[in-house]
């Protein structure tokens, strides 16, 4: 709804209405409600018709980033929702690999998933939806301490925290060749300046970072005939994203749609090549520094110039339109030239350009200078989350949107702030690097970043976050029976299969098409589960166990059993970092007086102010011998 009049009093307000945004607003009314079913939420966006909007790729998911949207579900949020709503296909990434590292991603109708944010936080209580952009931050008294938001037409907005996730609004600058230059936030959307201005003023430090778009075509000006089809892989999985739940099924499966594959190759290369200087990335409109995992066709050519080709997906945008959208072609190019680049691809050679790619260049502000729980250090009660901490994608975005809105609620009711670990989720590994390394590009998630991506993985995510959630009573009684019946399914498939015994003659056949030895003496299916290509539903059917197992819980338990012994030294490690964690550091410790420690460890530590033992290892150049050393000097301070 679009409020502007009446009681503008908020226990949290959130500003801006995309990915961060949703998640923020949904898991604030979440944590306030369990406490205070009359507590509120408001959502302040400058346009209510583009909450949700995927602003780059319609696509969800992907390496690392799937797993990050289960735990994003798997704590109340809706971008996992929105996607059930919204898929038009579906695929399972690196399946060359064991199912431990598997990455769900899912292709989206844009229209569709826009529309199922705006229905899920319509759905919860507690959120008020406002039409309005955010003027200025409104401050109680003399303190730095926020108090609320001011919009541009002047009405009050009061709250006791406040969540900025304004994405590449703040300052946004959209390019298009050297000639045209564009406030922006993004196409067709005015940047926000007022805002940005302020918060610089308040001796925040802010920087700028660039990212980029490839052209939209016409999807009916495509000649298929000589592309690669990819279908949707949806029926061989049956995948939910929100399967956690086992809600009843409230929405359609949309039509499944295929994506197509082609490739950049030498002609393309010598257009980019002769139109380079006329790049805003390369001819010096754009000063500001991009994703390096996610570079330009620019980027590409120059990078890479002894690959023969580049490959480019063209993903539909959605069911009721014939736009594609031409992944991996990014580009800042003058918009006739990426018409030149587009016809020069096979496929495209008479391809109508709908909308052309631009670079984008916003304020972003260093993440350092946030606490683990993403509250601004300098000002309390305010928060950042998602792209002005210095990251990319839709999913890092939503993930900081939960940890920021969970904090600003736990703040607006007098509670202690929740911080997520390495060892229980990628959301922990995503702060983590944030607020204690910094970022110096647009910072992606990858599996690399994590130490733990062996039992951190997409299947457990409610196992590994549901005991936080429960803490915080972030669940209705549905949800929380439905926890206890995702753990009583694991159990019951791990009991049956260390209880059932699988002779040779029932299995035999199964070892063999595995390419496994056979039997020589009866064995419990739980030891053969371990066997590679071994598989723990095969193996029920074989011996004779009929019940009805879960999909999810059997897939659970099967790494479980496959994996057992990596997962033990894992958890170990997990351990030992979870105890570094619960060392606590004084945020006031005097670490330039510390002289057992090493110059560049006092400098470091002096500025990034760790609160815990965990954090310190993580800042670049404090050693281990450094941390021994810190440990002596806080332990004698303490005495």
């Amino acid at each position: 709804m679009s409020e502007a009049t009446g009681n503008l009093e908020f226990d949290v307000l959130v500003v801006g209405g995309g990915h961060a945004g949703a998640e923020a607003a949904v898991a604030a009314a979440r944590v306030l409600g369990a406490k205070n079913p009359r507590a509120r939420v408001a959502l302040v966006t400058s346009s209510l018709e583009t909450i949700g909007q995927m602003s780059c790729n319609p696509a969800i998911g992907g390496v690392a980033k799937g797993t990050v949207v289960r735990e994003i579900d798997a704590l109340g949020g809706v971008m996992g929702r929105a996607t059930d709503m919204a898929s038009i296909q579906f695929r399972m990434l690196n399946r060359g690999k064991g199912p431990a590292v598997w990455a769900p991603r899912a292709q989206c109708d844009r229209a569709l998933y826009r529309k199922a944010v705006r229905r899920l936080l319509e759905s919860q209580s507690g959120i008020t939806l406002i039409e309005g952009t955010a003027r200025r931050l409104v401050f109680a008294g003399g303190e730095p301490r926020v108090a609320g938001v001011e919009t541009m037409d002047g009405v009050l907005l009061h709250a006791r925290s406040v969540v900025i996730t304004t994405g590449t609004f703040l300052r946004g600058r959209i390019h298009i060749g050297m000639d045209m230059q564009i406030g922006g936030g993004r196409a067709g959307e005015e940047a926000t300046t007022h805002l940005a201005e302020q918060i610089a003023e308040l001796g925040i430090t802010t920087a700028r970072f660039k990212t980029g778009t490839p052209p939209r075509i016409d999807g009916d000006t495509v000649d298929r005939s000589v592309l690669q089809r990819q279908d949707s892989e949806i029926d061989d999985f049956d995948y939910e994203w929100s399967a956690f739940w086992r809600a009843p099924r409230t929405f359609e499966r949309q039509r499944q749609e295929p994506c197509w594959i082609t490739f950049a190759g030498a002609p393309t290369k010598e257009i980019v090549a002769t139109h380079l200087n006329e790049s805003a990335m390369y001819g010096g409109a754009i000063g500001a520094r991009g994703p390096r995992y996610c570079p330009s066709i620019e980027d590409k050519i120059l990078r890479f110039p002894d690959a023969e080709r580049h490959q480019l997906f063209l993903e539909p945008e959605g069911l009721g339109t014939s736009e594609m959208y031409v992944n991996g072609l990014s580009t800042s190019l003058p918009a006739a030239v990426q018409l030149e680049m587009l016809r020069s691809v096979p496929g495209l050679s008479h391809v109508e350009m709908t909308r052309p790619g631009y670079a984008i260049e916003y304020d972003y502000y260093p993440p350092t200078q946030l606490f683990p729980w993403l509250e601004v250090r300098a000002i309390a009660g305010l928060f950042f989350a998602g792209q002005i901490n210095g990251t990319t994608g839709y999913e890092e975005a939503g993930a900081q949107g939960v940890v920021a809105g969970l904090n600003a609620g736990l703040l607006a009711s007098d509670r202690e702030p929740v911080t997520f670990g390495r060892e229980t989720s990628y959301i922990g590994v995503l702060c983590d690097d944030l607020v204690t390394r910094g970022v110096d590009e647009p910072y992606r998630l990858f599996t690399s970043r994590s130490e733990f991506r062996l039992t951190v993985r997409q299947d457990n995510a409610l196992r590994r976050l549901s005991s936080l959630g429960l803490s915080l009573d972030l669940f209705d009684e549905h949800e929380r029976r439905a926890i206890d019946r995702r753990a009583a399914d694991e159990a019951r498939v791990l009991h049956l299969a260390r209880e059932t015994q699988a002779r040779p003659e029932h299995v035999d056949a199964q070892l063999a098409a595995a390419g496994t030895a056979s039997l020589q003496h009866p064995v419990r299916v739980a030891e053969l589960a371990k066997r590679q290509g071994a598989s723990l539903r095969d193996l029920f059917a074989a011996t004779g166990v009929t019940e009805e197992l879960s999909r999810d819980a059997l897939v659970s338990a099967e790494l479980e059993l496959k994996y057992a012994g990596y997962f033990v030294k894992e958890r170990k490690a997990a351990d030992r970092l979870k105890r570094m964690s619960e060392y606590a550091l004084p945020y006031d410790a005097p670490y330039e007086h510390m002289r057992t420690l090493s110059l560049e460890s006092r400098q470091k530590l002096a500025a990034r102010k760790p609160l815990s033992l965990a954090q310190a290892a993580s800042v670049p150049g404090v050693s281990p011998a450094d941390l021994q050393n810190l440990i002596l000097e806080i332990e004698r301070s303490r005495s």
